[in-house]
């Protein structure tokens, strides 16, 4: 009997960390510019209630921003995890830096999951 050949999860990793810095780099900045200086300062007239709240209830809104806060997410947590390794040379504690780094970042997509959804 052939045994199946045990697949490495990294490619997976890699996949999620890609397309984390992806998301990242082309929607965070606009995101923090609209409603970090722009907003605030008063140079472009602020949404209504109505409007912004219409907007965050659809759910193609909502299934963006998750997806959006779990990619950059894991983005993190491979980024975290390659810091370690290659600046701390903790090569070492391998299986508790990936329960640190991609277990936080599993319970915050939970997290994003519940506050996007459910609230």
């Amino acid at each position: 009997m052939v045994m199946p050949r045990k697949r490495p999860i990294e490619p997976l990793l890699w996949l999620l960390f890609s397309a984390g810095g992806m998301a990242s780099a082309m929607l965070m900045p606009a995101l923090l510019f609209l409603f970090g200086l722009a907003i605030p300062l008063g140079w472009i007239t602020p949404p209504s209630y109505e409007h912004l709240r219409g907007v965050l209830t659809h759910p193609l809104t909502r299934l963006v921003l998750f997806g959006v806060c779990m990619l950059s997410l894991f983005h993190w947590a491979h980024r975290f995890k390659y810091t370690l390794y290659d600046g701390l040379q903790v090569q070492h504690l391998n299986e508790l830096i990936n329960a640190f780094c991609y277990g936080g970042a599993i319970i915050g997509t939970l997290v994003a999951g519940y506050v996007i959804f459910v609230l």
